[in-house]
């Protein structure tokens, strides 16, 4: 029987910022050597958002790799992640395409299988377009409604891509989870008396969530990074997962910081991983900006 690999040792922070409510704690690294280094079963809930392997322009990182290597890489941080999750956690795994390769999440959904279960598939809607007459007259609606933002695409064969996966993966598919945390309110109110579950004038969200990007002047100045999700996101992922049961929240692509903001904001303790230094240090300026302005 071959011998269990020992853990690494914790490498020291980066950066640790302590709040009124937890430990915001920064590694700079590779995530699969810093996510080997966790206590197994420590992490309650992971948030992240990998490189796609499209070909973006980071600063520290290829994004161009070969598909098959690319895609062992996928599966190496996603077993160590899966490691560090505890029992009862949950990893929420935003992934993106493009039209021209449209399998890169379910590829990235795949690598993970062997390691986690799928339990449940949402879709980050960026912007969507409502028409008056199907929302019906209990909206209000005045005019037709077009809301967020999008890359638009210059073709004539696909259409503009408003939304990205976020694929919610538990150890075993049976993570209970909070499901009117994020809930929004009956619009024919009549059901509360009728359904025991409608309590409370709150339904689950469902697997749509509208999350819109905050609109921004400079992009150089503020959000400078190719690929970054708002701290929305985050937020109602752990949210969903259960609030109370949150304990320490980990994002292995730390990027500009958004899941450290909900962290903060959230009074949970954090773990974020980032390669590039100038990024991480964009980001813990970012979060000690945030939590001043308080």
């Amino acid at each position: 029987m071959p011998l269990a690999r020992k853990p690494e040792p914790l490498p020291k922070p980066h950066t640790e910022i302590q709040t009124r409510r937890g430990t915001l704690s920064f590694y700079l690294g590779d995530c699969v050597n810093v996510l080997r280094s966790l206590t197994p079963g420590s992490i309650s809930v992971i948030v992240t958002s990998p490189p796609y392997n499209l070909g973006v322009r980071y600063r520290s990182y290829d994004d161009t790799l070969p598909r098959e290597r690319y895609l062992d890489w996928t599966g190496a941080w996603i077993k160590a992640a899966a490691q560090a999750l505890s029992p009862g956690g949950s990893l929420f795994l935003n992934v993106g395409a493009k039209p021209t390769d449209p399998w890169t999440a379910m590829d990235v959904a795949q690598a993970a299988r062997p390691h986690l279960t799928l339990q449940n598939t949402i879709h980050w809607i960026k912007s969507i377009a409502i028409d008056q007459d199907a929302a019906g007259a209990n909206a209000g609606l005045t005019r037709d409604l077009n809301v967020g933002h999008y890359k638009p695409i210059n073709s004539d064969r696909f259409v503009n891509d408003c939304h990205e996966f976020i694929f919610h993966f538990t150890p075993g598919g049976r993570t209970a989870l909070d499901r009117r945390a994020i809930g929004v309110k009956y619009q024919d109110e009549s059901n509360i008396g009728r359904w025991r579950a409608a309590a409370g004038n709150r339904r689950c969200r469902g697997n749509t969530w509208f999350i819109p990007y905050e609109t921004i002047q400079s992009r150089d100045k503020d959000r400078p990074h190719p690929a970054t999700f708002p701290p929305r996101v985050p937020e109602y992922c752990v949210r969903l997962h259960g609030l109370s049961r949150t304990k320490v929240l980990l994002d292995p692509f730390l990027g500009l910081g958004n899941s450290a903001l909900a962290a903060a904001a959230l009074g949970i303790d954090f773990v974020g991983i980032e390669l590039d230094k100038h990024y991480l240090e964009e980001a813990v300026g970012r979060v000690r900006a945030s939590l001043e302005a308080r």
